[in-house]
């Protein structure tokens, strides 16, 4: 790492943080010539590859706007949403690849999404998944029924839907 005041080479590491979100390492840092004390930050990069093929930096900001429309008239709040592109984004990183097709995504978002609002879930996995038909949405609903997972708001309306 080069010494942002005299230009030198190498410096000296002196403290090590992990920031507040755990998604990077703050390291205070020291110039072994001039001896001025600066900081870096580093974070693992993760990148998307859009269905055009641009590649983009990750974003928890996009997830949490795509989801958002398939969550219109439910229950969901902010929070959940923050905490659902929480978790995409950790099983994402803990695949351990820096470069993820925006697809892929897409369908790592369906299980958390599930558990959360199983309405907001079949909504997104209509285009995550290609329904074609009503077929399609009828296999889904049978699957969400045998399987016996019920979403934290499940079928519920909201008061003004009643």
């Amino acid at each position: 790492m080069h010494c942002p005041f005299c230009r030198h080479p190498d410096s000296r590491v002196v403290d090590s943080r992990t920031t507040d979100d755990g998604n990077a390492v703050r390291r205070r840092r020291q110039c072994p010539e001039c001896g001025r004390r600066f900081t870096t930050t580093e974070s693992a990069s993760l990148n998307v590859v859009k269905r055009n093929g641009i590649v983009e930096p990750f974003s928890r900001e996009k997830i949490v706007a795509g989801v958002r429309k398939a969550c219109q008239g439910r229950p969901v709040t902010d929070a959940d949403l923050g905490l659902l592109a929480q978790r995409v984004e950790e099983a994402v990183r803990a695949s351990g690849i820096s470069q993820i097709e925006a697809n892929d995504i897409g369908l790592a978002i369906l299980p958390p999404l599930r558990e959360l609002d199983e309405v907001a879930y079949l909504r997104f996995a209509s285009v995550y998944q290609s329904f074609a038909g009503l077929e399609d949405f009828e296999r889904a609903i049978e699957s969400l029924r045998s399987d016996g997972v019920t979403s934290r708001h499940g079928g519920e309306p909201l008061d003004d839907e009643e």
